[in-house]
């Protein structure tokens, strides 16, 4: 028996776990002064592809795109689920048919119209593996994603599961259900595109047309990114500002520096070298709050000694063992993270510090060195053992003491390898070319554990298809979480993903560390600042005395 309900996103499906891009971060020093107008100048770095919102999966353009696009709903800073350009989607058949409709009069910045279209194209267009977007994997559900994965795949192909009905209503067939689909809807992955997205993709991905909150003005690369204050934006984030200018930094000292000097007004990533003093400097506002970024280090099952197998997960377990992530969150992050007890941040329902198998997550030197052992009877350890990592971030010291307790407790060679920047490292990381552990996290794109479970260890997300750049695969693992998206409840749901994580304990495809915190500072004149669900600022809200 089939039965129907309207959901206005207030309260999305039953089975939604409500609790956003898959993001790092970093980026040439600028220290211009700001100015006087209400043009906010915040930290950014060099985003490591064009503005497409389906091909953005790190902070540099991450940050960019959310402020420029609008979807179908937005998140508050509990998490809750609002309506933007979506009037309401209706599910049925077991969450596996959804109707959206449109809410008529939004139109992008180059004066068209936002319509069914745009969002279809848009999807159509981020889902076929043809077009090489780094957000396929979220349209997996659909019907005819498979399809679209296909080496030969015609890049015009669609997904058979998308009709567009009319300007304002989209039926969306899954080939499974989703109760999370609506949830996703908020996501870079989901955002429209007008139609010159499609005649001029390298024109529109250095010149973007949008439909939210802000309006491309320019992009000078390695420099800034300029935008305005959208006055034809219709949705829930209306800027408070006149717009905001991402000053491209390649060291988050330089930035700091900057803020200090009154040449920044504000920066959501603190140096390493300010972690002990930026809370009590009397010259800046700071701000330390809980997130939702999740801070991980992955080892590529491709590695020799690292298989999805008893001698790679031995390893595994081994590494993390070795690791007191306790003593370093103390003397490197001074309170502003702390250890990790699952794969998910305490935000999300389904995070637990009750999970199985999640004594890997401890510091047990003994307990390493006895697994170590068992598994050179598989194998015996030849070479080194690195982690990689983008200098021009914050990773330096953390990793430096990873490797220094690795080396330690296990008598190899470990050692850190940094890369010049993050636009080295994440196209070593997004075409699979590392030689070594890589520095890894995630900021949620939207308020589900399915955002970081199924968006970075799922099979569909693997293969440059999405997050799960270590190609994990585990078709146990897959399961759970295709149990976890048609339970009838959250609870139920929760009890899923928790099981699922329980086999992500065991395999390992990335080492939880660290739960880090929101942290900030902005020069004194400047208010508003404010922290979304999962620890990203909300720059609309920021302003500044004139």
């Amino acid at each position: 028996m089939n039965t129907r309900h309207v959901t206005s996103l207030v309260a999305a499906g039953a089975a939604i776990v409500m609790l956003l891009s898959g993001c790092g971060s970093t980026g040439t020093s600028n220290s211009s002064n700001a100015s006087d107008s209400n043009i906010i100048s915040v930290y950014g770095s060099e985003p490591a592809h064009p503005l497409f919102p389906g091909n953005t999966t790190e902070a540099g353009g991450g940050k960019v795109v959310d402020q420029l696009f609008a979807g179908l709903v937005t998140y508050d800073a509990q998490g809750g689920i609002h309506n933007e350009v979506a009037d309401s989607i209706t599910s049925s058949d077991n969450a596996t048919h959804y109707v959206i409709k449109l809410k008529s009069g939004w139109k992008f910045t180059d004066g068209t119209p936002v319509t069914a279209h745009s969002f279809v194209d848009a999807w159509n267009y981020t889902a076929n593996s043809a077009n090489k977007q780094a957000s396929a994997s979220f349209f997996s559900t659909i019907e005819g994603y498979d399809d679209l994965q296909k080496p030969d795949v015609d890049p015009k192909a669609t997904l058979s599961g998308l009709t567009v009905v009319d300007d304002n209503t989209i039926d969306v067939k899954l080939s499974q259900p989703d109760s999370a689909f609506p949830v996703k809807a908020g996501s870079h992955a989901y955002m429209p595109l007008p139609e010159s997205a499609f005649k001029d993709p390298k024109k529109f991905g250095q010149h973007p047309v949008s439909n939210g909150p802000y309006k491309f003005v320019s992009w000078q690369h390695n420099h800034s990114i300029e935008m305005v204050k959208n006055p034809d934006y219709k949705g829930n984030r209306v800027a408070k500002n006149d717009g905001l200018n991402f000053r491209i930094y390649t060291s988050p000292d330089s930035a700091y520096a900057d803020l200090r000097g009154g040449n920044l007004d504000f920066t959501n990533t603190i140096p390493d070298t300010a972690l002990t003093s930026f809370q009590s400097d009397k010259s800046l506002k700071a701000y330390n709050e809980p997130g939702g970024n999740t801070l991980t280090f992955t080892i590529p099952e491709w590695l020799e000694h690292f298989g999805q197998n008893e001698e790679g997960n031995l390893r595994r377990q081994a590494i993390s063992m070795s690791i007191d992530r306790k003593t370093i969150a103390e003397k490197i992050f001074h309170g502003t993270a702390t250890p990790a007890v699952d794969f998910l941040a305490a935000p999300i329902s389904a995070y637990s510090k009750e999970l199985k198998g999640n004594e890997v997550l401890k510091y047990n030197p003994s307990k390493a060195k006895e697994l170590w052992a068992k598994a050179n009877a598989i194998s015996p350890w030849i070479g080194e053992f690195g982690i990689a990592y983008n200098a021009d971030g914050t990773a330096k010291n953390w990793v430096e003491a990873i490797c220094n307790y690795v080396k330690n407790t296990l008598d190899i060679d470990a050692k850190s390898i940094p890369m010049s920047t993050s636009d080295e490292f994440l196209s070593n990381v997004d075409s699979g070319k590392m030689t070594s552990a890589y520095r890894s996290g995630w900021g949620p794109d939207y308020p589900s554990a399915d955002n970081y479970l199924v968006q970075l260890y799922d099979s569909s997300s693997a293969d440059g298809k999405g997050g799960n750049s270590g190609n994990y695969k585990n078709p146990e693992f897959d399961a759970m979480m295709d149990k976890a998206l048609s339970a009838p409840s959250t609870e139920e749901a929760d009890k899923y993903y928790q099981q699922g994580e329980e086999i992500l304990l065991q395999d390992l495809p990335a080492i939880p560390l660290w739960n880090q915190n929101a942290t900030a500072a902005s020069t004194s004149a400047v208010s508003g600042v404010a922290f979304d669900y999962g620890g990203g600022p909300v720059f609309t809200a920021l302003t500044k005395k004139q």
